[in-house]
């Protein structure tokens, strides 16, 4: 996190410097995160998750994937989350001229990088800016455990409704019919 006696804003955002994707830069309630390119094996879960999300996508088309998409809530509140499914209609009028979400996707992906913090933000800071703003479901991902913590909107908030390990096979009541081995995930 970084100090700032003002809000950060999605137009300080704008101003900063690209550095070649090395650093991930969010916005909550003002503040500013700054988090260092992921973990290989981040990445291959986020892709796997992508990837069967895609293909369900394809086949059902009931919406889109995405990953590490800009999704901007406010001018205070921005995040990229590793990734989202994003139903057609909430697409159809979601999407600003600069590419981003400017509405809450249904479903919101994070896969935890270390350090205490990065899970803090993840567990802690995430679930209430998502939860106020709409998302339906969130799954938080640890490749280094391969578990998945599903967490469902319940009275205008995400609670944590299960677990999943390797053995099990992850579905969901928002995806009709969508189904993946948690193994295939953690490949």
């Amino acid at each position: 996190m970084v100090a700032n006696s003002q809000p950060w804003t999605i137009r300080d955002l704008a101003a900063m410097p690209d550095d070649g994707g090395w650093k991930r830069y969010e916005i909550i309630d003002g503040e500013l995160y700054v988090t260092r390119a992921p973990h290989i094996r981040h990445q291959g879960s986020a892709g796997n998750i992508h990837i069967a999300l895609e293909v369900w996508s394809r086949e059902t088309g009931l919406g889109e994937a995405f990953q590490a998409p800009g999704v901007v809530f406010s001018p205070t509140d921005a995040a990229i989350p590793d990734v989202v499914w994003v139903s057609r209609e909430r697409l159809a009028s979601g999407v600003d001229e600069a590419g981003h979400l400017i509405v809450a996707p249904e479903l919101i992906v994070e896969v935890l990088s270390p350090g205490d913090l990065n899970e803090q933000r993840d567990k802690e800071v995430k679930p209430k800016l998502y939860s106020r703003y709409g998302v339906q479901e969130y799954w938080i991902v640890n490749w280094q455990l391969k578990t998945l913590e599903i967490h469902r909107r319940n009275d205008a908030r995400l609670q944590l409704v299960g677990t999943l390990l390797v053995s099990d096979t992850l579905t969901s009541p928002l995806l009709p019919e969508f189904s993946t081995p948690m193994a295939d995930i953690f490949r």
